[in-house]
């Protein structure tokens, strides 16, 4: 015997989510007096426990939403950004000429078609060819120095999107990133996440912008892993970071997340599905197989430019529906 359940229809264009979770066969959405009603059709009383509970979770995902990674706090609004984009950025507080030049030197080798003997930086990013936004290919245009903390050391969220406005240039294809130096405190930082994406303003046409902050004081374990033992979890040894600097290189790991996440929004969080993701062989608490450099021990996946070494995240590939590893 047939029960039929109604259900007060959370947006639209949730259905295709519900679908998944309830594995309804017919679904028929009618649209009256502005609310959509979601009618499913149970089959058997032997299945009703489980579609309770599924639709259980339905009613939760309104109240509460599903939230991506850590990383990722919400999603913007639908940007379009292919081709040429401008990735300007600001250094909010003090960071030494070799650390910028390490993460300035990641950004040119995302583009850069300089042949190498290995995995490269380049070769990482060519996976986001495979969303639908197509080729995007980025460029480092202008950059701001604030080493005074003009907005002092201790930085609420909606300071970020004010910094982000203090370099214009790229417009609608332009992604300003904001970094935070490792003695600076931002809100939610090493609480629920070591940077966030988003749009600069309510206009989707004044381009994007891009938070990480330097965890190697407050939380190294939460924001720089595998570059130090987490604050959870199996404690296996931590790797060398391929810089020499735990820092700085775990920033490298979560711009590299922000800045994927944001070319490909709102395909999805391609790289928020592979968290903790580095090598062959990864699982919880361990990286994956990664090369070794022979000489100073460090962990690295990518080659990039000027010598640089670099271990970046697996990559979500839709057309495998895997995660992507460079080795």
């Amino acid at each position: 015997m047939y029960a039929l359940c109604i259900l007060q229809l959370l947006p639209v264009q949730k259905l295709r989510y519900i679908n998944k979770l309830t594995m309804v066969s017919q679904t028929h959405i009618r649209k009256q007096n502005k609310t959509s009603l979601l009618y499913l059709s149970l089959y058997t009383p032997k299945m009703a426990y489980n579609y309770r509970f599924a639709i259980l979770l339905v009613l939760l995902s309104a109240t509460v939403g599903f939230s991506s990674a850590a990383l990722v706090q919400k999603k913007p609004p639908v940007l379009t950004l292919k081709g040429n984009i401008t990735l300007n950025l600001i250094w909010y507080g003090k960071f030494t000429p070799i650390q910028r030049s390490v993460i300035v030197d990641f950004i040119r080798s995302i583009s850069s078609v300089a042949a190498a003997k290995g995995p490269t930086v380049a070769s990482w990013w060519k996976t986001t060819e495979k969303y639908k936004q197509g080729v995007s290919t980025l460029v480092v245009g202008k950059q701001l120095l604030l080493e005074n903390y003009p907005l002092g050391k201790s930085l609420k969220s909606p300071y970020l999107r004010t910094l982000s406005s203090k370099l214009n240039g790229g417009g609608a294809r332009s992604i300003t990133v904001v970094l935070t130096a490792k003695d600076v405190a931002v809100e939610g930082l090493c609480m629920n996440r070591c940077g966030t994406h988003g749009s600069k303003s309510r206009s989707v046409n004044s381009g994007a912008y891009v938070w990480v902050g330097n965890s190697e004081t407050q939380c190294p374990g939460y924001c720089a892993w595998p570059f130090h033992q987490p604050i959870y979890g199996p404690q296996t040894p931590p790797l060398v970071a391929p810089n020499g600097d735990v820092g700085v290189d775990g920033m490298i790991i979560n711009l590299a997340t922000l800045l994927v996440n944001t070319v490909t929004n709102p395909s999805q969080e391609a790289v928020s599905a592979c968290t903790g993701i580095f090598g062959s062989g990864a699982y919880p608490g361990y990286a994956g197989r990664v090369l070794v450099d022979k000489t100073s021990g460090a962990s690295y996946n990518a080659l990039g430019l000027a010598g640089r070494k670099y271990l970046l995240p697996a990559l979500w590939d839709p057309q495998t529906s895997t995660c992507k590893t460079l080795v």
